[in-house]
């Protein structure tokens, strides 16, 4: 719940989309099936991790949010049975915030904490034209952006022209197009993207990216998507939880206080970036998303102004990131 002090009004435009959000949006990786790849997550969810149960706490965050202010969710195919849980919500509240979600990867971890193998990529074709099919029946005319889901050079999905055929014909009925990048290559595969056209005109309207005190090195293309009208989200602005408080040997480096959670000064840096649209929490409870939300406060923004941090190399940050567990 948000408290004095927090504020997100007015919401910003969403580049040239037309689209009205808050600077702080909600991520639902965290929220949409029982196990995830952040530094302590078995503690956020509830003891019973059934569907039933992670609805019901899925639903509580989303409530949380809405209070303070959050008017933009993010989604994603992959992420269990968010796109369910979120279609609920917005059915049995009557809200109505910007709905972004995503194509790219099917979940395949059955609901097992431990499975094997959570998420499978594929950038093809049939794949998109089933993910879109299953995302519109399942929003059911709430499904505002979608994003091709970890974009890479090596999928190919850049330059698959039937592929971005198809996601201008969905542009052009209202939805907006987006992307998300993951990993050392971010930079490049953001440059290329914003360069992507089909008959002259720019296919992307948003890219949503990782960017953190640690893992800083996306920031120059994503200052130029900016500049081209291209509008920025921040994903794992937390790093997995490793600038939630819960790494001891950055806790050394990035100090917060005047009651405010190193979280906070974390998303306030990233709020700080002039090219950033929407900073994306990630939070799996209620408590966390109010700690995220003090990153508004001017006691925030301040001690942002004076951290100082040692980023990661890119290769070792995105190595680290490979090795977290799925709790």
């Amino acid at each position: 719940m948000a408290e004095p002090g927090f504020s997100m009004a007015p919401l910003r435009p969403l580049g040239g989309t037309g689209l009205q959000v808050s600077a702080i949006g909600l991520g639902m990786a965290a929220l949409g099936r029982p196990g995830y790849l952040t530094l302590g997550h078995e503690s956020d969810l509830p003891a019973n991790r059934d569907v039933r149960s992670m609805c019901g706490h899925a639903k509580t965050v989303l409530d949380a949010a809405w209070a303070g202010g959050v008017r933009y969710v993010d989604a994603a195919r992959s992420y269990g049975r968010a796109e369910q849980f979120l279609a609920s919500w917005l059915r049995s509240r009557g809200l109505r915030p910007t709905v972004g979600s995503k194509w790219g990867y099917r979940y395949t971890a059955d609901w097992q904490v431990d499975a094997d193998v959570h998420e499978v990529k594929d950038h093809s074709l049939g794949h998109l034209d089933a993910q879109l099919a299953e995302s519109r029946e399942v929003l059911d005319g709430c499904l505002d952006l979608y994003q091709i889901h970890s974009a890479t050079l090596a999928s190919g999905v850049l330059r698959d022209t039937r592929v971005l055929a198809r996601l201008a014909d969905l542009r052009a009925t209202g939805v907006a197009i987006g992307l998300t990048t993951s990993g050392p290559e971010q930079a490049r595969v953001i440059r290329e993207a914003v360069e992507t056209r089909l008959d002259g005109v720019r296919l992307f309207d948003t890219v949503q990216s990782t960017w953190n005190l640690l893992e800083p090195s996306a920031g120059p293309a994503l200052a130029e998507a900016a500049d081209r009208g291209v509008a920025v989200i921040i994903k794992e602005a937390l790093a997995n939880g490793r600038l939630a408080g819960r790494d001891p040997h950055v806790n050394a480096r990035l100090r917060a206080d005047r009651g405010l959670g190193v979280d906070a000064v974390a998303i306030a840096a990233a709020l700080a970036q002039p090219w950033v649209t929407v900073v994306l929490s990630g939070a799996a409870s209620a408590d966390q998303l109010t700690s995220n939300l003090r990153a508004l406060t001017p006691a925030a923004r301040e001690a942002a102004a004076g951290v100082v941090t040692r980023p990661e190399p890119a290769q070792t940050y995105w190595a680290r990131r490979s090795t977290l567990p799925w709790t």
